[in-house]
């Protein structure tokens, strides 16, 4: 059994929660969901989920109640984190917005909402590294990526901008992977290629950690 811990300030936690179980039970592992709304959780989990919402609210709680640097910590000793569109905001080395307090675990910069407002929202199918067939990309209030540093590698791009990025442990998309019944990149940001480490992650209880908002 591994610990997913998701930040559940704002966003699509029990959606992130049901993607998360839904990949595990294709690796035959049982996931416990763990909600993450103050410090002293992170450090238990094995796994995060930064699920969407709005990234200046999200990155102000995690800095006020001490989660930030639990995050940062949790990353640096290689545990996977998922980050979706705000998560992905506040997981950027930049968001080129003052108000956001980036925690800079993954080499990128942002442009938030560059892809429309809500009632721009749209779905499209999307090649992705890793995927044998594209994935149902749902993007709302979407970020753009539009700068990827050398420590980061482009997983999928959408009208030539990068939607889906890695860096080492991390993986984080502009869209909402969540919105959708195919749990194909829970999977790739916690299980695939991950086999020998599952059992590592679970010795320790480590805990899955990733949901904020756009």
């Amino acid at each position: 059994m591994i610990q997913a811990g998701v930040v559940a300030v704002q966003g699509d936690v029990s959606e992130h929660a049901a993607g998360i179980r839904r990949a595990g039970e294709s690796h035959n592992v049982s996931v416990e969901i763990v909600e993450i709304r103050q410090s002293g959780v992170v450090p238990d989990c094995d796994v995060l989920l930064l699920p969407g919402g709005e990234s200046t609210a999200i990155s102000r709680l995690l800095n006020r109640e001490g989660i930030d640097t639990e995050i940062q910590s949790h990353v640096e000793a290689g545990k996977p984190v998922l980050a979706t569109c705000a998560g992905l905001i506040v997981a950027a080395r930049d968001a080129k917005d003052d108000r956001v307090d980036t925690l800079n675990i993954i080499d990128v910069t942002v442009d938030r909402n560059a892809f429309g407002r809500q009632v721009d929202s749209f779905e499209a199918p999307l090649s992705v590294d890793g995927l044998d067939d594209p994935f149902p990309a749902v993007f709302i209030r979407a970020p753009v990526i539009d700068a990827v540093g050398e420590d980061a590698t482009v997983l999928a791009r959408w009208d030539d901008h990068p939607v889906a990025v890695q860096d080492g442990a991390v993986v984080a998309t502009a869209f909402h992977p969540e919105l959708t019944p195919d749990n194909r990149i829970h999977d790739l940001a916690f299980f695939a290629n991950q086999n020998d480490s599952i059992d590592t992650w679970t010795s320790t209880h480590l805990i899955l950690h990733l949901s904020v908002f756009t």
